[in-house]
């Protein structure tokens, strides 16, 4: 689902610029969390992922957890249509 980075071909100071993405916003609770959690498993601390979301439940529920367990969260863009996030793992 998610697009990673491109793991020991790039140079580390140009791989750490990159973010992670998730367009989640065909995806119905709880698939999205689980994609995150799935993420936030291998993600490092610092890293950051930029996510879509369309579910109402998904949308309220995600940013709060997020916070929560003490990643920071950004939104980006917050519409009728969808929630636009960028999470950054807590080290």
């Amino acid at each position: 689902m998610f697009e990673g980075r491109n793991k020991g071909i790039m140079p580390s100071f140009y791989t750490r610029l990159m973010m992670d993405k998730l367009d989640a916003r065909t995806l119905r609770c709880p698939l999205p969390l689980i994609e995150v959690k799935l993420w936030l498993r291998q993600a490092q601390g610092g890293q950051s992922l930029t996510l879509w979301l369309s579910d109402a439940g998904s949308r309220q529920d995600i940013p709060a957890y997020l916070r929560r367990i003490g990643h920071a969260v950004v939104e980006v863009e917050d519409t009728a249509a969808h929630l636009e996030l960028v999470i950054t793992k807590a080290p």
